[in-house]
């Protein structure tokens, strides 16, 4: 809200008002075991011993969740790498804060208003597209490891850290060179222990490029519940729009309703009724109803936005989150009796018909592609393009610099083909050209996944290979149900 009393003081930047302070990063300190909650102060003022409400992400106004009642135990400026303690510190500065680092994970709120509303989250241009699987060599190091990668995930916003189902843990960076940083912080400052790391491997999104092409039917187990979905490939236009947030979750309902009627021609049922995003409630997928007088349903929307959600997260393709895909929930028939349309009965039904709905809409993967900067003389221009062509890269502008005899150039360059790119740049050009990297776009690769022996097909099998899954594609008869 913009008129309430954090409102008013953050605009009047009023040192006597409520504290309100944004934490957007966590600094490890110099002990290496503990973090300083490092951000500024918006409002009020904050002094060493204050109790505050630590409100993490997940936190919403009235709720208890993700909220912690603390207090800080020391104030202390940052100045490169000295730190100094003071009693306080006024609104307009930033400030290191000890005590708190335990409720936080990468960012939050901090205040001493009761009905404070969190700050928006900062939103990153990149995405941690490059991951590697870490294993100890040694067995009884393996909690030195997990606490590590806990520590890690702290220290860096872009860093994603997971234990996955196979029992793997893996680390997922920017690229080939901040996964570089990460693991070397994890070696020497984190974990202090030797690990191996696996070959980096790509995240990949599954997509759809067609609607489907009938309407796909699940029963729930006990046979008394039925669900009817669609789905249908979203512009790219529109996935950019959510997740930079214009149509996103945090735009106000109205305007989305709006932007998504007039820029890409929604009907105003469709865009009023307009469920969620997946995954993780903010992701480049959307689950629609377009249900008319459908009884209970109300009831067990949120069972069929869990199963959405688990759906967008793991795909049927290879387990990749989706990326693109509108499910459009076409009709429900839900039993009477609340016992025998709960959660156990609804969500893996809703899943395996968002599951069905994907491999009816002939489903694809998208690659992760990268923006490349590259200065380099003109006698090494040729280098750079035989470079570029040999690893799927295409130059779209290729430029003199006025008064110099430099270049210019912009290229797009598939993630998968940019491992060892540097060293193969300096190799072709006798080390003249100075390549900058960062995540651009997501690319849909050609090809048929279901087609047997397509280049699309052997890609997704090598995935599921990797990560365990059975060597076959999905059969659509295991999630579609007849009638």
């Amino acid at each position: 809200p913009m008129d309430d009393e954090a409102a008013r003081a953050i605009r009047a930047c009023d040192k006597g008002g409520p504290l309100m302070m944004y934490v957007s990063k966590m600094v490890p300190a110099n002990d290496g075991g503990r973090f300083y909650a490092f951000g500024r102060v918006f409002s009020g003022t904050v002094k060493r011993g204050q109790r505050v409400r630590v409100q993490g992400p997940q936190y919403a106004p009235g709720s208890k969740t993700d909220l912690h009642v603390r207090n800080i135990t020391q104030t202390v400026l940052l100045m490169g790498r000295a730190t100094e303690q003071v009693a306080e510190v006024p609104c307009g500065n930033t400030v290191a804060l000890a005590g708190v680092d335990q409720y936080l994970v990468k960012s939050g709120t901090l205040t001493d208003l009761e009905d404070a509303h969190n700050f928006t989250d900062m939103k990153y241009s990149v995405s941690p597209v490059v991951k590697v699987a870490v294993r100890v060599k040694e067995r009884l190091d393996l909690p030195k490891l997990v606490e590590g990668l806990q520590k890690l995930a702290k220290s860096d916003q872009l860093v994603e850290c997971r234990h996955e189902d196979t029992g793997e843990n893996t680390i997922a960076g920017c690229g080939e060179m901040h996964l570089e940083t990460c693991l070397r912080d994890l070696r020497e400052v984190f974990a202090q222990c030797d690990f191996t790391v696996s070959e980096p491997v790509v995240t990949y999104r599954e997509t759809v490029v067609n609607a489907s092409s009938a309407t796909c039917l699940a029963k729930s187990v006990n046979k008394l519940n039925r669900l009817r979905v669609a789905a249908a490939p979203m512009a790219e236009e529109l996935c950019a729009a959510i997740e930079e947030g214009p149509a996103g979750p945090r735009a106000d309902a109205k305007e989305r309703a709006r932007l998504l009627r007039e820029q890409f021609e929604w009907d105003d049922s469709a865009a009023r009724k307009l469920w969620c995003f997946g995954p993780d409630m903010d992701g480049a997928n959307v689950l629609v109803d377009e249900t008319v007088a459908v009884p209970y349903l109300s009831e067990a929307k949120e069972h069929v936005i869990g199963g959405f959600q688990g759906a967008a997260k793991e795909g049927p393709l290879c387990g990749e989150s989706m990326r693109g895909v509108r499910f459009n929930l076409v009709d429900a028939r839900l039993h009477a009796d609340r016992v025998h349309r709960g959660d156990g009965q609804i969500v893996q039904t809703a899943r395996r018909c968002f599951f069905a709905a994907e491999l009816t809409a002939r489903p694809a993967l998208q690659e992760p592609v990268f923006l490349v900067d590259i200065s380099c003389p003109q006698e090494a221009a040729g280098g750079v393009h035989s470079c570029m062509q040999l690893r799927r890269g295409v130059v779209f502008e290729d430029n003199p610099c006025e008064g110099t005899p430099m270049r210019q150039m912009k290229a797009h360059l598939p993630v998968a083909e940019s491992f060892g790119f540097a060293a193969a740049l300096r190799q072709a050009t006798s080390g003249r050209a100075f390549p900058q990297t960062a995540f651009d776009h997501w690319a849909t690769l050609p090809g048929d996944c279901l087609q047997e022996g397509s280049k699309a097909q052997a890609l997704v099998l090598s995935i599921r290979r990797r990560k365990g899954m059975k060597v076959e594609m999905p059969k659509l008869g295991e999630y579609l149900d007849k009638l």
